[in-house]
């Protein structure tokens, strides 16, 4: 299997599309005026790249927004992916030039804080003697206002997404039996179309580390069209250690046009708690952005919608509360 090279930019590394949701592929067609669109000398193709970025900062919004709603907790973008500059792909790329000159562009922190609503003005005036939330993946943790801000968060998440409506999946639904390929573990058949949170092999040691070293819970939550479902980091390590969920692994290509070849692990909904449902589904704008010459790449982007927090996810708040912040 193929790593990420250390020499990687974060702008490479962070970009990279898998082909995890590739369902047709067009043949015999003329070819694409904008398939290899020069945005800047890095050759940002095609606007899958784009796409997936926003649907990503598009999932985090949501769950900041049910989170927000619920007026017991309160939560903050922690990691870039959600002060990244997103119209602007110079800007774009800037931004993680500038977090690799910090020293901090491979350093991997959960993408979201939780903390108790009883701490809003504390966390907002913390995060405003730091510089604003923009500034957050580029100042070091021991840094005196982040250690005072790690000190009242009651959980972490780290956050993926899919292009897919969960419940229409064909295996939606479906009970888990033994599987032989899982000694006997309880699954579904490789082939399966089920929902699943991911869990990147390239993630696991950086967050682990991460949470020994602060002492805050992460959990991963991952945002469907329609639905959304979690897990403690610990469950799915020990779901992964027991052998009741195998690594799959994916295809990545870099904006550069580099590939490389990763391990996920794809944890079945069947393991995880209800994050959350769609209450106002979000709407498809298209939308481009325009390079200094006037080239212009289009892509379409998820707008709106909210997301109702769900009765078990509170309980998972609920409870990192009752332990308290540090």
């Amino acid at each position: 299997m193929t790593r990420s090279s250390p020499t990687e930019s974060t702008f490479e590394r962070v970009l990279a599309v898998s082909q995890e949701d590739l369902s047709i592929e067009l043949r015999g067609h003329q070819p694409v005026p904008w398939a290899d669109f020069l945005l800047n000398p890095r050759r940002l193709r095609g606007s899958d790249f784009l796409m997936r970025w926003s649907q990503g900062v598009w999932s985090e919004e949501r769950i900041v927004q049910a989170i927000n709603d619920t007026n017991r907790y309160y939560a903050l973008p922690y990691g870039p992916s959600s002060t990244a500059p997103e119209d602007d792909v110079r800007e774009f790329e800037l931004y993680f030039e500038r977090l690799d000159k910090a020293g901090l562009g491979r350093v991997k922190r959960p993408d979201l804080l939780v903390f108790a609503k009883r701490d809003h003005l504390f966390v907002k005036e913390v995060v405003r003697q730091l510089g604003g939330v923009q500034e957050l993946p580029f100042t070091p943790e021991d840094h005196r206002n982040m250690v005072r801000l790690l000190r009242k968060s009651i959980m972490a998440l780290e956050c993926e997404n899919s292009l897919w409506r969960a419940a229409s999946m064909p295996n939606y639904g479906r009970e888990l039996t033994p599987q032989a390929r899982l000694g006997g573990e309880l699954g579904l058949k490789k082939s399966a179309v089920v929902p699943t949170v991911i869990l990147k092999e390239e993630d696991r040691k950086p967050l682990r580390d991460w949470e020994d070293r602060t002492g805050i819970s992460i959990h991963i939550w991952h945002v469907f069209y329609d639905l959304a479902f979690g897990i403690a980091l610990r469950e799915a390590e020990q779901l992964i250690e027991t052998g009741k969920i195998e690594p799959t692994i994916q295809t990545f290509q870099a904006p550069g046009g580099a590939v490389t070849r990763k391990a996920i692990y794809k944890i079945y909904y069947q393991h995880t708690y209800r994050v959350g449902r769609s209450e106002d589904e979000p709407s498809l704008a298209a939308n481009f952005i325009e390079d200094k010459n006037g080239h212009i790449l289009p892509y379409v982007r998820f707008e709106g919608g909210s997301m109702a927090l769900d009765p078990e996810a509170a309980r998972v708040l609920a409870e990192a509360a009752k332990q308290g912040a540090r």
